[in-house]
């Protein structure tokens, strides 16, 4: 089972890949998907790692992509999502080396969900004010982390201060799915010489929820 729950934790990474890819190019993400990463951030202390992304349906988007670019070796995946996947897994491998912003993060995101209790629930699948908490917290801890993760796209888009903090937000959720992939025992030479097996997996994962 540990095999499926990497491919799980890392379809987490791939799909907010994508979603800050979208964002910055497009100024807007697959709204299901952004709201399941988003809320992954919060479940730091889940069951299991499906509980953490609200089982597979949260990162069906993820799954897709790894059973579609990973079962052919020569398959191209975009280079954006390649670059923001690579500096993600850097990052959290960092912050496996860094007891004290793990602390700060688990604070952080303490103190965002009694504060999130005062706000009612919008129409938003997320509510901007979580969106906000979320990137101003990943400013105070993962930014400080080396090398900072570059994202480019549309300016005008890239301006904009939801945006902007949609994207921090984001990237912020594929770090916390990069963090649990390594615990899982996820390395990055997996992506390179397991592509086939994970790209098996994540089309049994899909199998399954068309069966449920």
């Amino acid at each position: 089972m540990q095999t499926k729950d990497r491919t799980l934790a890392l379809a987490g990474v791939f799909q907010a890949a994508r979603l800050v890819r979208q964002l910055a190019h497009d100024g807007r993400a697959d709204s299901d998907a952004f709201s399941a990463s988003i809320d992954s951030i919060l479940k730091l202390d889940a069951a299991s790692t499906a509980a953490v992304f609200g089982g597979g349906r949260g990162v069906r988007a993820g799954l897709e992509f790894l059973r579609d670019k990973f079962a052919d070796a020569d398959e191209t995946i975009n280079t954006d999502v390649v670059r923001y996947t690579v500096a993600m897994l850097h990052l959290s491998s960092r912050l496996t080396r860094r007891p004290l912003t793990q602390q700060a993060i688990r604070e952080g995101i303490g103190t965002i969900e009694r504060q999130m209790k005062f706000f009612e629930s919008g129409e938003d699948a997320v509510h901007p004010n979580l969106i906000e908490k979320l990137a101003e917290l990943y400013v105070r801890t993962l930014s400080t982390l080396a090398p900072r993760v570059i994202v480019t796209g549309e300016h005008g888009y890239l301006v904009n201060p939801l945006i902007a903090a949609k994207v921090r937000a984001a990237l912020f959720a594929g770090i916390r799915a990069a963090f649990l992939w390594r615990q899982l025992g996820g390395r990055r030479w997996h992506l390179l010489l397991l592509r086939r097996r994970i790209a098996r997996d994540a089309r049994a994962l899909l199998d399954e929820l068309r069966g449920n």
